[in-house]
């Protein structure tokens, strides 16, 4: 049962941290591979699974913003949209390589799927950023990095 816990609260974390709410998964990978008592592969892939269907979460919101955007509960502030329309513009689809980074990151997300990016693209993009931030991550916990 421990495992299951373990396991899917990271999942939700990571999924939670790639919206555009304000939370940060990293600490939960490194406090359970630090444990040594999971897979880190399993970590490092359930994390990285959590995080990229935020960010696809992310996209399709991007998909119906002009219907959402004047909303109150409406996520993203327009001087974030419009910062992340700004480096979307500047650096196309490879700015999904960014979407790792805080502040900006999830807002190009959101800003793929207002500009009506391919989600095939996007989610390839998007999982070599994510998953990359999380090998790295977990490689250094252990000291391989």
């Amino acid at each position: 049962m421990l495992d299951v816990a373990a396991y899917g609260g990271l999942f939700l974390a990571a999924f939670a941290a790639a919206t555009i709410l304000p939370m940060q998964s990293e600490a939960a990978l490194v406090g359970l591979v630090l444990t040594d008592r999971y897979s880190t592969i399993l970590l490092v892939a359930v994390a990285s699974i959590g995080n990229v269907s935020g960010s696809v979460t992310n996209w399709c919101l991007g998909r119906w913003i002009e219907r959402l955007r004047d909303r109150r509960w409406f996520p993203v502030s327009p001087a974030a949209l419009e910062r992340a329309q700004r480096w979307y513009r500047r650096y196309g689809k490879w700015s999904l390589l960014a979407s790792w980074l805080p502040v900006v990151g999830d807002p190009i997300t959101v800003v793929a799927g207002v500009l009506g990016k391919p989600l095939r693209t996007f989610v390839l993009l998007v999982a070599v950023a994510k998953v990359g931030r999380y090998i790295v991550l977990a490689a250094a916990t252990i000291g391989l990095a």
